[in-house]
């Protein structure tokens, strides 16, 4: 495929400026929403063969999603897309300025494999919102469920305004020598390097969500129960192969063995199997050994059970760890929770901070002193107190990194945003005009600047 003709074409069509006819873009979202529901079976059959993932968690994790970013942009597009007056200075009266949206253009978006349609499509409907054209480029580990992207977006809109571009390493290499106006990529800090690099030569902005060590902490005034529930859930949600999973707690070692107590209980409640269709393979053979790797036998407290034959392995516990292991190395993406307890809440907070800045972090204690200072004191993308993952659902809430888990955000207005450049205006009548900026420059204007200056 040549994809610098791809790229021209869509750069062509957005130059008509029919993007940037609001109406256009609501029958475009609305075109979106509409196929991809008359298509849900093919959806959820595409996912189940890459991942034995059920509807309902197909549903809840991916379909909902896309959904509700669909209506939120149907209500908001018009608010989102008018210009916004601001004050206007005194050097510049009589005079008016205000801030015009327009969308970048054409643009690159690159989804992740373990959410392989929300994190192609929600960007999307993002950067459709916006007004710009769209290549998408799912990924192909997931080969399925990019081929029914593929399919659907292919068959039902026009290649100049969206199109879907499937392919592996070598396609993703020749298509990034192409010049977009802007990238927006979901996956691994070192693919998201090598997006990076391949943008800069082009000077093309991106937004990059990546990943990292996401931590929850944990301190001794907690409702256990309840926080084991909510953290099971979350880390185990996908079996583990979520961004934003809780890699790993740090548990006050008072509630330390009540909490591998409770832990256990809600995983054993939980039964989680891909019968009970809550649960799913890991993506491929390489994440598997990968995952399999990192478990030192002797320090699983609970689960450890790997199935090579069908790619599963149960809920991992383990305790005993240590900043120097293997599974505290990289982001483990999969079923497996290391617990590490603390004494001391300055010295866990210091261990945290010596690690890469999380996409995430998650906080459960009664204390809002403790609450106020974890929060302020380490740095990461976004998070939660007392809950895990669930604000990845509130569209109010921009999502995205900070160092290297992330450049930019989105969902929502903050989507919106990303796909948008602001464009300062300054307006003036021809009416009145002040001579001070004008020479010739004396000390009597000199002192009027300063008087209006200050």
């Amino acid at each position: 495929m040549n994809y610098q003709e791809v790229i021209d074409k869509q750069r062509a069509f957005f130059e008509t400026n029919a993007t940037k006819n609001i109406s256009f873009r609501i029958q475009q979202l609305k075109h979106l929403k509409s196929v991809l529901q008359q298509n849900e079976e093919l959806l959820y059959n595409a996912i189940y063969s890459d991942f034995k993932k059920s509807k309902y968690e197909t549903y809840t994790t991916e379909l909902a999603i896309m959904y509700h970013e669909i209506d939120l942009a149907l209500v908001k597009i018009k608010k989102w897309s008018k210009k916004k007056s601001v004050s206007t200075g005194l050097a510049n009266l009589p005079g008016k300025t205000y801030i015009i949206p327009e969308p970048f253009g054409t643009v690159l978006v690159m989804g992740a494999w373990n959410y392989p349609y929300q994190l192609s499509i929600v960007p999307a409907i993002a950067a459709i919102t916006a007004g710009c054209t769209v290549i998408m480029k799912p990924s192909e580990i997931p080969a399925n469920s990019s081929s029914v992207m593929a399919k659907i977006i292919n068959e039902n809109f026009s290649p100049e305004f969206f199109k879907v571009i499937e392919g592996g390493v070598p396609e993703t290499t020749e298509l990034l020598k192409v010049k977009f106006d802007k990238i927006f990529f979901t996956g691994s800090i070192p693919v998201g390097k090598i997006i990076y690099q391949a943008a800069a030569k082009h000077l093309t902005p991106v937004t990059l969500e990546l990943g990292g060590k996401s931590p929850a902490i944990i301190t001794k005034d907690v409702n256990i129960d309840m926080t084991a529930k909510r953290l099971v859930w979350a880390k185990f949600l996908n079996t583990g192969q979520t961004c934003i999973a809780p890699d790993y707690v740090m548990v006050d070692k008072a509630v330390h063995d009540d909490l591998l107590v409770a832990i256990q209980r809600h995983i054993e409640s939980a039964d989680y199997k891909i019968e009970n269709q809550n649960y799913t393979q890991i993506v491929n053979q390489k994440n598997f050994e990968r995952l399999q790797n990192m478990i030192e036998p002797e320090k699983v407290y609970f689960g450890g059970n790997c199935d090579a034959e069908n790619r599963t392995i149960s809920p991992t516990v383990m305790t005993r760890v240590s900043f120097s292991d293997k599974v505290m190395q990289e982001e483990i993406f999969g079923p497996i929770l290391p617990i590490i307890s603390f004494d001391n809440l300055d010295q866990a907070i210091g261990d945290i901070k010596k690690l890469s800045k999380p996409l995430s972090c998650y906080v459960f204690t009664k204390s809002k002193t403790i609450k106020n200072k974890i929060l302020q004191e380490i740095s990461f993308g976004g998070g939660a107190v007392n809950d895990a993952v669930m604000h990845f659902m509130e569209q109010n809430l921009p999502f995205g990194g900070v160092g290297d888990s992330g450049i930019g955000s989105y969902h929502g207005k903050a989507g919106f945003e990303t796909f948008s450049h602001y464009k300062s205006i300054l307006e003036k009548s021809f009416l009145i005009e002040l001579n001070l900026k004008y020479s010739p420059y004396t000390s009597t204007k000199l002192k009027w600047l300063k008087r209006l200056v200050g």
